[in-house]
């Protein structure tokens, strides 16, 4: 089972998940993980993949789009949001609106939810799910 932590934002909107998921890629990679974010549409994958590149002054998150790849992806972050990477992976950020049915190939996933009402009542049912799943859960107030 893996280890599930909510962050949640005192900010709204896609874009603030977004930077917030950037922030914990960065973090994650410097650490020596391999992260797969996973969004929702291609149009959100290929937004966040220019935003890994412009988010932080100075920051370098070397990543690809999982869709962009042929086998083994070389980077240690992927971005996806039909496939997942092969092989293991040290975190999962879910930026979808429901579980992935391969959470559970991860150790830890992070789930980022905004003050928006939507956002909320999506992360309520996920954060269910997960616990009757079995998941370790745990939430950051941010």
């Amino acid at each position: 089972m893996a280890k599930v932590d909510f962050y949640i934002l005192s900010t709204s909107g896609e874009i603030a998940r977004q930077k917030f998921a950037c922030r914990l890629a960065e973090k994650a990679h410097k650490l020596d993980n391999k992260v797969h974010i996973h969004v929702s549409a291609p149009e959100s994958a290929s937004q966040l993949d220019d935003l890994l590149w412009t988010f932080r002054d100075g920051s370098f998150v070397p990543h690809e789009l999982i869709a962009n790849s042929s086998g083994s992806p070389a980077s240690p972050v992927t971005i996806g949001c039909d496939q997942f990477p092969p092989g293991d992976c040290d975190l999962l950020i879910n930026l979808g609106d429901t579980i992935p049915c391969e959470a559970d190939a991860f150790p830890r996933v992070a789930e980022v939810v905004t003050c928006d009402e939507e956002c909320k009542s999506l992360s309520r049912k996920r954060f269910v799910d997960y616990r009757e799943q079995g998941h370790t859960l745990d939430t950051h107030n941010l």
